[in-house]
């Protein structure tokens, strides 16, 4: 089975918090003005926060 993580580039994050408004799961919060992975563990890879992103800084991917 293929594995898929979430991945957040902080760079390209300009804090407009839609991704952590939509996360179903209420995994993600602000940390010094860009997205933060609070809870990893709680999250069901719906990636609501990467369809979301306009700035394509945060969602799944596969990984390897």
């Amino acid at each position: 089975m293929e594995e898929k993580v979430l991945v957040v580039k902080k760079g390209l994050c300009k804090g407009c918090e839609i991704c952590v408004e939509f996360c179903p799961k209420d995994i993600l919060d602000m940390k010094d003005g860009k997205v933060n992975v609070k809870n990893i563990s709680a999250c069901i890879q719906c990636n609501m926060c990467g369809k979301l992103c306009p700035d394509y800084a945060i969602g799944i991917r596969r990984n390897g």
